[in-house]
C-alpha cells in the first residue's frame, strides 16, 4: 500500500505551469486553469489584490472575506478579466480547503515533518472552522455556477489550456 505523503515532497518547480515572474495581468495568455488552486499563491498582481482580504479565522472573518473576493470576482467577469475571475475562484475554494484542513487538523498539520511524514490525528482541529469553511464553500460553488464565469472558463480553456 502506498503511503499518502505531502505532494510537496515531489514537487518539481521546473514543470509547474506557474511562474512568480510574470505578470498575469500583462500577459493573460500564460495562465493556465490547471486543478483546484493551482497558481493561487503565484499568480501577480491577483495574487497581491486578493490575497490580502483572504481569511478564515471564524465564521463572521469568514463572510466578510468570503464578500470581498466574490465582489472581486464580480469585478473581473465585468472587466472581461478571466485570469481575476479564475484566481478569485481558487481563493474561495482554497479558502474551504484550508478552513476544512484546519478544522480536520489542530495547527491546520496534516503531516508529522519530524517523524517521516506519519498522518496526524485527523478530528484534534478547531470546530470553528467548519463553519468558516461551510461559508467559502457556498461562495465558491456560488461563483462556478455563474454562466459568465462558465463560458468564460470553457472559452479559456479551449484557447490555452
Amino acid at each position: 500500500m502506498k503511503k499518502d505523503t505531502p505532494s510537496y515532497l515531489n514537487f518539481n518547480v521546473e514543470k509547474y505551469e506557474w511562474k512568480p515572474d510574470i505578470n498575469y495581468r500583462s500577459h493573460p495568455e500564460l495562465y493556465r486553469v490547471g486543478k483546484g488552486e493551482q497558481g493561487v499563491l503565484i499568480c501577480e498582481p491577483y495574487k497581491s489584490e486578493i490575497g490580502q482580504y483572504w481569511r478564515f479565522k471564524n465564521e463572521e472573518i469568514a463572510l466578510e472575506s468570503s464578500e470581498k473576493i466574490f465582489e472581486l470576482f464580480l469585478n473581473y467577469l465585468k472587466e472581461k478579466d478571466f485570469v481575476g475571475a479564475d484566481m478569485s475562484r481558487k481563493y474561495l475554494q482554497m479558502g474551504f480547503t484550508r478552513a476544512r484542513r484546519y478544522f480536520n487538523y489542530k495547527g491546520g498539520k496534516k503531516y508529522d515533518a519530524s517523524n517521516n511524514y506519519e498522518l496526524l490525528e485527523r478530528g484534534t482541529g478547531d470546530p470553528e472552522k467548519a463553519k468558516s469553511a461551510d461559508v467559502f464553500y457556498k461562495k465558491w460553488k456560488e461563483a462556478e455556477e455563474l454562466p459568465d464565469y462558465k463560458k468564460m472558463k470553457k472559452e479559456w480553456k479551449k484557447q490555452y489550456g
